[in-house]
């Protein structure tokens, strides 16, 4: 077994627990269900959002709204690069996988704009 990462991003509508809690759960969630991610081989998952995003922790909305009580997560802001994307909340699902395993990366709502797939 192997570690690798799975990226994927959104953005979000506005500085609110609800919509950085919609947000969180339909970027996890999509990461999920595309890559058809078994829960216990993920290692740990790194959250990153934009300066302007700050009214919660994704992680939180992981644990509550999804049940992910025993992986290891942490929040933290990306760089404030000018001219880039605001309202953004990154994900970084660090997962245990076979060799042959390609991940699928997601890229939802304005964030679309960071990958052309």
């Amino acid at each position: 077994m192997i570690t690798k990462g799975i990226r994927g991003a959104i953005t979000v509508k506005s500085n609110t627990i609800d919509d950085l809690k919609k947000a969180t759960v339909r970027l996890l969630s999509e990461i999920i269900e595309q890559n058809s991610i078994i829960i216990d081989n993920i290692s740990h998952i790194i959250f990153t959002t934009t300066d302007d995003l700050n009214a919660e922790f994704p992680a939180k909305f992981a644990r509550t709204e999804m049940g992910f009580k025993n992986t290891a997560m942490m929040c933290f802001h990306e760089l404030d690069v000018p001219n880039s994307l605001k309202m953004c909340l990154r994900i970084l699902v660090v997962y245990n996988c076979s060799e042959d395993f390609v991940p699928k990366f997601v890229y939802l709502e304005g964030a679309k704009n960071l990958r052309k797939n």
